[in-house]
């Protein structure tokens, strides 16, 4: 009998997971499972394919200024009554950012950039909170 053959990614893999899968919302219950069980995952994986030279990480963004971010800040506006910039403010406080402002979408991808560069050949298994100091460090 033959003995199927795993298949091993090739190059390093970069995982995007995000804060939800540690602070759990009830309408976002899903979500926050989801990205979850791919942290979890992701370290899997990077133990179990490193010894092959595969590197995997796990990058986890907190609130970040993206196109979703400024939608949600427009949709909390929308339904307090706020402008955008005072919704913005609430929405950080609410957060708890120490730097003051979210992330910028370039800084998670300069992130991740390097996670895959070559500079990084060490790393394996992490993962990578990128947040502005809001995730409480246990």
């Amino acid at each position: 009998m033959r003995r199927a053959r795993r298949l091993v990614p090739s190059g390093p893999v970069v995982h995007i997971s995000s804060l939800s899968r540690s602070t759990p919302n009830p309408n976002r219950v899903p979500y926050g499972s989801a990205k979850a069980a791919l942290t979890h995952y992701s370290k899997g994986l990077a133990n179990e394919v490193a010894p092959h030279g595969v590197r995997v990480t796990s990058v986890t963004p907190g609130f970040t200024e993206s196109d979703w971010g400024r939608s949600f800040v427009a949709a909390v506006a929308d339904s307090t009554g706020v402008g955008y910039e005072q919704a913005r403010r609430n929405v950080m406080e609410q957060i708890g950012i120490p730097l003051g402002r979210p992330s910028r979408p370039e800084e998670v991808a300069e992130l991740v950039a390097f996670l895959v560069s070559p500079r990084a050949a060490s790393i394996v298994g992490g993962e990578y909170v990128i947040d502005g100091g809001s995730k409480p460090t246990v």
